[in-house]
């Protein structure tokens, strides 16, 4: 299983060196020292951290579907043109991409800063690891 330093776990996790201290010193985030005496976290309770640490933001629709494919967020840019639209919607750390008719867009209100929730629904998930070609 990979350790990875302080560093590394805090731009994986998307916080501050220091923040990533914190934890480890108030015992929420276990840490070993490696050979050189540096503080390393182990990836499965890097993985473990991280999902216990993920907050979804309430979906303010109450449309009775599964939370798994639902994520809520803001609009962040509308780009359209006659026919189609790309809505991009920041939800918590995701930036979700959606291509739909410029009619839709209108017909929902979206625009930068409007509430909106991303509703996914796919059959074909690609999963890549880092130095793959």
């Amino acid at each position: 299983m990979p350790h990875y330093r302080i560093a590394e776990a805090a731009g994986l996790l998307g916080v501050s060196d220091d923040t990533v201290r914190r934890w480890i010193e108030s015992g929420q985030l276990p840490a070993q020292r490696d050979t050189a005496g540096r503080r390393t976290v182990d990836g499965a309770a890097l993985a473990e951290f991280a999902r216990a640490q993920a907050r979804s933001t309430p979906d303010p629709s109450a449309v009775g579907r599964s939370a798994r494919n639902r994520l809520v967020g803001l609009v962040t840019e509308v780009i359209s043109d006659r026919v189609m639209s790309q809505v991009e919607i920041q939800c918590g750390p995701h930036r979700v991409v959606s291509l739909m008719s410029t009619e839709a867009v209108q017909e929902l209100g979206l625009a930068p800063g409007v509430l909106a929730v991303a509703v996914v629904k796919s059959t074909n998930v690609v999963v890549e690891t880092p130095g793959e070609g």
